[in-house]
């Protein structure tokens, strides 16, 4: 009751059932059928625990009035987002929260920010910006959404909150499948509880009428609330159901550990390297990592072993990876010099290299570099081919053969191997020249994938026009060179 005798509209989280509480014998949805427990020989990875269940709550409601210490708020990066949740949350919080938001200068997503909750039943709101979802960066905004529930629940920890409201942070707005979204959710908090269970007493999932049905149905796989349940839910649980904090597992990114760091795997590794190891710190970090100054000195040498050269380059291109992921790339994302499009004839994705939206001599070439391997990283896991546009270039956007083989010395093995096609398109003569002579003497194995690609017509024979975002001078050059009936193809309105 507030002061004057009326009901408030706030919701106390203590009133409302918990998840352990509501038909703890339940069965799994009526389409489904049932699993005997004869029939299933292993255990689920999410077995019944009722101290965790006790824990959790669903709850069909606004979010913006639970009376926990913490609500959360889903947004987009300048904290401005006008979906249902975020309206309810300012309205209810009052004019102060938006003051406090400005000082936050937006958020990345993925991250999570705290601001007070104001005149909020909830002391704290934590806010997080899910990700876009587009079906061909799917592994993307997997982690991204990993990190939006992981940094929330993280934030929660380190502030000692003994309660926090979850909204659905993915919206409708940004694309992402209410199920496949579901699953990242329910497991994350399912992990984080499993570690650090005792710093939190409830978790909300405060939901729509809409996302009722889907957590109803989902909720039973995480969080089971009976042995019998547990072994019904096993069969519908997804392939990929992350690692032991629910983190989205990309096998090309794991990097292995051996289980007794300092001793060798066995009589047949490597020589070089392996033989020197034992004399390694007994840390697995140490083990992982080896003598540097040795290695680098191996290499010099020649000494070192191809598995070794081998593990040493893949370590190099993943502290690159970490600092592409890092770095604030936006400036050469602008230039639109590199970009996915369409698939090619053989169902291969296509990247598109702009030459002449590349000013070399005015942007930062490290970062360049970086830009390519943040956006081409999980392009080149499969089959792939580009298309570099030459046309019109000047000398004021010939990128460096030391820079073309730097790049080609970093990054991972993936990219050469699933490199199927390099399309050089409208090539001068002296392009041609240093062409031959950069990869005939400096990288190999490129030689044989380049073609060189006169007009659009040529292209149009190996990639379907449709499926190629083709800048809109590309297509007047063309036009003038080789007649106009290319100038009817549309350009990408973005170029």
């Amino acid at each position: 009751m507030d002061p004057l005798g009326a009901p408030s509209q706030f919701v106390d989280i203590d009133s409302l059932p918990g998840w352990s509480d509501s038909c703890e014998a339940k069965q799994l949805d009526c389409q489904q059928s049932p699993v005997e427990k004869a029939q299933v020989d292993v255990g689920s990875p999410f077995p019944y625990r009722k101290d965790i269940n006790e824990k959790i709550i669903l709850w069909k409601g606004d979010v913006a009035l639970l009376n926990c210490t913490a609500i959360v708020n889903t947004s987009n990066e300048s904290l401005t987002d006008k979906n249902p949740v975020s309206e309810s949350i300012f309205m209810h919080a009052g004019p102060d929260l938006k003051d406090e938001l400005q000082k936050l200068k937006g958020c990345r997503t993925g991250e999570a920010k705290l601001t007070k909750g104001f005149n909020l039943a909830a002391r704290f709101i934590i806010h997080t910006v899910g990700p876009k979802y587009k079906s061909r960066y799917r592994t993307a905004a997997e982690s991204s959404l990993y990190s939006c529930y992981r940094n929330v629940l993280q934030l929660a920890k380190e502030q000692a909150m003994c309660s926090i409201g979850f909204c659905v942070i993915n919206t409708l707005k940004r694309c992402y499948p209410l199920e496949d979204a579901t699953h990242i959710a329910l497991r994350t908090v399912r992990r984080f509880l499993e570690i650090h269970g005792e710093t939190l007493e409830k978790v909300v999932f405060a939901v729509s009428e809409l996302e009722e049905a889907t957590y109803q149905k989902l909720l039973p796989l995480y969080f089971p609330r009976s042995l019998e349940e547990e072994i019904q839910s096993l069969p519908y649980l997804p392939a990929d159901i992350g690692n032991a904090e629910g983190e989205p597992v990309v096998p090309e990114r794991q990097i292995r550990i051996t289980e007794k760091p300092g001793v060798p795997d066995d009589a047949s590794d490597e020589e070089g390297l392996e033989a020197d190891l034992s004399f390694i710190g007994s840390h697995a970090f140490a083990r992982m990592e080896g003598d540097v100054d040795k290695q680098r000195r191996l290499i010099l040498q020649g000494q070192l072993s191809e598995a070794a050269l081998q593990k040493q380059h893949q370590r190099n291109y993943n502290r690159w990876l970490c600092q592409a992921r890092a770095e604030d790339l936006s400036d050469i994302a602008s230039l639109k010099a590199l970009y996915q499009t369409g698939v090619d004839n053989c169902g291969r994705t296509v990247m598109v290299v702009v030459g002449r939206n590349i000013p070399v001599t005015l942007i930062d070439m490290e970062k360049a570099l970086l830009y390519f391997i943040h956006v081409m990283d999980h392009i080149a896991v499969k089959e792939y081919v580009l298309v570099y546009f030459h046309t019109l270039t000047n000398d004021y956007n010939q990128l460096d053969s030391n820079f073309l083989k730097k790049l080609y010395d970093v990054v991972d093995a993936k990219y050469k191997r699933n490199l199927k096609a390099l399309y050089f398109v409208h090539p001068t003569f002296r392009s041609k020249v240093s062409a031959w002579f950069f990869t005939t003497f400096t990288v190999s194995g490129l030689k044989d994938k380049i073609h060189y690609v006169e007009s659009l017509q040529q292209l149009f024979t190996a990639i379907p026009p449709e499926q190629i975002d083709l800048p809109p001078f590309v297509l007047e050059y063309d036009a003038r060179e080789n007649g106009p009936y290319y100038s009817s193809y549309p350009p990408s309105p973005d170029l």
